[in-house]
């Protein structure tokens, strides 16, 4: 499968030169704002402070990944200096917040008048797109989400940047008042995640990178050290998540903790999995002793970067090179490419 210039650049730029996705979410917004809250009050939640909080986290994590994720309200415009030039960027698309349907149904916004077209303005190599999905979510609602999808997979393929896709299910009893910061559903069910994946590995998407939830609930993932009915049902259920697709996927933590989401990168890396795009699985343990900066910053050096480095060895061992995958059998070509190039590109 060729891969149009840009594109290409794109995933390389975000994997390693082993062609591995070791890659850092700082883009939460909930999640910090409600920490600052409980711990100083209401009126500590300022631009400024979550910036800051946004800043050490790339300062400490950033060296020890393939790329980075920030959004642009907090993390970008706050943070851009420390941003390494040798490294991958990808950028948020959507904000936090979303509009519920009856029945439960939630429909994903965007910052207003933020488009693939600026992120990729702005320098970045990938457009994040967080999407709650249910397969079992009224259909109009599901048919207005795959629509959104297939508006930004065409815009991504205009810009030539890449498409990053994270597709989560979500409880859909829930009052949306109570789902001011993303935690994985503990009810959910394996098939919707399996029936999710199914749906956006239809070409007609254009997504480049899966950016995955676990089928089975974190905190219930058994040792896979071990040897166990448990064990193999649960690889099988990654083996799924792998057959249903030929383009890379990576897994998030979903604010899983650090165990638990090891013993996650472990079945997803034996699936077939090319890597992970984590945060809080990383960096919450040393977020807890903050607003003490010196205690914070001492412990993302030693607790989150140590993290970092065993499951980063982890991806060297187990994981699969994102140009590695069926997409990509035949090989890794630019298109157009070779001789004529210039008279073939397209132009904009």
């Amino acid at each position: 499968m060729a891969l149009a210039p840009g594109k290409l650049r794109a995933l390389t730029r975000l994997s390693d030169a082993e062609g591995f996705f070791r890659m850092v979410a700082v883009d939460q917004r909930p999640p910090i704002r409600n920490r600052i809250r409980e711990v100083m009050g209401e009126e500590a939640v300022t631009w400024e402070r979550i910036g800051q909080v946004k800043a050490t986290l790339l300062k400490h994590l950033q060296p020890h990944a393939s790329a980075m994720l920030l959004d642009p309200g907090y993390a970008l415009p706050h943070a851009h200096r420390l941003l390494d030039p040798a490294k991958g960027l990808l950028v948020t698309l959507e904000r936090f917040e979303f509009e519920t349907r009856a029945g439960g149904g939630r429909i994903t916004a965007t910052y207003p008048g933020w488009t693939p077209a600026h992120i990729k303005r702005l320098g970045a190599d990938g457009v994040k797109l967080m999407l709650f999905y249910r397969p079992d979510a009224p259909a109009e609602v599901n048919a207005a989400q795959q629509d959104f999808v297939r508006m930004v997979g065409r815009a991504c393929r205009e810009q030539e940047i890449a498409f990053l896709l994270e597709p989560l299910v979500y409880p859909l009893d829930q009052d949306p008042a109570g789902a001011g910061a993303y935690v994985e559903d503990p009810a959910k069910r394996p098939e919707l995640v399996i029936e999710t994946v199914r749906e956006f590995a239809k070409p007609e998407y254009g997504i480049d990178i899966f950016k995955l939830e676990t089928p089975i609930a974190a905190a219930t993932v058994p040792a896979p050290e071990e040897e166990s009915s448990a064990v193999a049902d649960t690889q099988a259920w990654f083996g799924r998540i792998d057959s249903l697709l030929d383009r890379p996927w990576v897994m998030l933590s979903a604010g899983a903790g650090m165990e638990p989401f090891r013993r996650v990168l472990t079945y997803a890396f034996r699936a077939g999995a090319s890597g992970y795009l984590a945060g809080r699985a990383i960096w919450w343990e040393a977020f807890k002793a903050w607003p003490d900066q010196a205690r914070f910053e001492a412990a993302l050096a030693e607790g989150g970067v140590g993290y970092m480095h065993r499951i980063n060895a982890a991806v060297r061992e187990h994981a699969m090179p994102w140009w590695k995958r069926p997409a990509f059998a035949a090989g890794l070509e630019m298109e157009p490419g070779g001789e004529g190039f210039v008279e073939r590109y397209p132009s904009a």
